[in-house]
């Protein structure tokens, strides 16, 4: 569907991704969380297992993770980004890399509502080796 503006859904969703990828590189924590939907529920990387409301938009951890990383921009990729889009409901998966080294799955859930894409849903999640010691697999490579 295209808009107004003449941009089609998938254009702005992909403005939405690279929004948030940009507050990423930048260190913008109220930026990056400003694309969460209000109802958003989030399976994240760092504990707890799921956030979810104004738990999940809350960027103060994310501030403190900027924090303790070296200065500068934050290295992060989206590769192999696809989107699909039936109405106004959108789901995307990607292959993302944060600070130059971790490579993980994610999978997002948007809603359009009033006009703009808001990310109602988050997976983040690595592989785990299934060879009995469970360490997360940090060594893989797309």
């Amino acid at each position: 569907m295209t808009t107004s503006t003449g941009t089609t859904d998938e254009e702005q969703i992909r403005a939405v991704l690279a929004d948030r990828a940009a507050a990423m590189r930048e260190r913008d924590a109220e930026r990056f969380v400003a694309q969460y939907a209000p109802q958003i529920v989030k399976f994240d990387l760092a504990p707890p297992l799921a956030s979810a409301g104004p738990q999940a938009r809350d960027a103060v951890a994310l501030r403190a993770w900027f924090a303790v990383q070296p200065g500068g921009p934050i290295g992060y990729e989206v590769r192999d980004l696809t989107i699909t889009i039936d109405g106004d409901v959108a789901f995307c998966h990607s292959l993302n890399q944060v600070g130059g080294a971790l490579w993980y799955r994610s999978t997002l859930g948007l809603r359009k509502a009033d006009g703009a894409w808001r990310i109602t849903h988050e997976h983040n999640s690595t592989p785990i080796y299934m060879d009995g010691s469970d360490k997360a697999a940090l060594d893989l490579q797309p």
